[in-house]
């Protein structure tokens, strides 16, 4: 790999990897972190670029991050785990899980979308606007090229198609906020399309990992205890 991961390590037992969401850091898991890891071994690690991990030279995609994962659990010799990602995290995990199944346990997918048709209009017209404004600069400013390629996650990715789902083999749980920022329908095509997915909604908008954290926490634990 051309990039060593950041990560905080805590507990013992079946390991779960925590994937942050767009511009964000492993420090978004703050209220999973010390309370998963009374029952599980927890990684939660910084994507490429993100946070306190290195760039690199690698292409800066959804597809790329999954194959960054299976290089960390690679070198960590974590021959399988439950993932937990949160928005671009979980387009990491779904990928991830359509990729390589064999490396899955459970899978919880947090505010994850198939494509930027999924988020929300009001949304999403903003970062369009940003992306094309950042991308125009890129060329000439190493901030405005980084800012490009952040809100270019949003845009052009991950690209998945429902029936791209169905491969899924982890027993997985779509969970989202009442008032995400990813539209009902789209949080329930993507648990349709998983053989057999729970699906959850907890009052709130998409930050409900951080800002409801014990309400969220309850419902993984649940479903990786069910």
């Amino acid at each position: 790999m051309d990039i060593a991961h950041f990560y905080i390590e805590k507990g013992e037992g079946i390991p779960i990897i925590l994937l942050h969401g767009n511009g964000e850091s492993c420090d978004y898991f703050q209220g999973q972190i010390d309370e998963f890891s009374k029952q599980y071994h927890v990684y939660a690690i910084d994507t490429r670029g993100h946070g306190k991990t290195p760039r690199g030279d690698k292409p800066f995609t959804i597809r790329q991050f999954a194959d960054d994962l299976l290089g960390f659990m690679n070198v960590h010799q974590i021959e399988k785990a439950h993932l937990l990602g949160f928005s671009d995290g979980g387009n990491i995990a779904m990928v991830f899980a359509i990729q390589y199944p064999d490396r899955v346990d459970r899978l919880i997918l947090n505010g994850a979308n198939l494509s930027a048709d999924g988020v929300k209009r009001t949304t999403q017209f903003p970062i369009e606007i940003g992306y094309k404004i950042a991308k125009k600069f890129s060329e000439k400013s190493d901030s405005a090229k980084l800012n490009a390629e952040m809100l270019g996650l949003m845009v052009n990715e991950p690209n998945v198609k429902p029936e791209g789902l169905t491969g899924i083999q982890a027993k997985t749980l779509v969970i989202a906020g009442t008032r995400d920022m990813i539209k009902e329908e789209h949080t329930r095509l993507i648990a349709a399309s998983i053989p057999d997915a729970k699906l959850v909604f907890i009052k709130g908008n998409h930050f409900i990992a951080n800002k409801q954290p014990k309400e969220f926490n309850r419902a993984v634990l649940k479903f990786l205890r069910s």
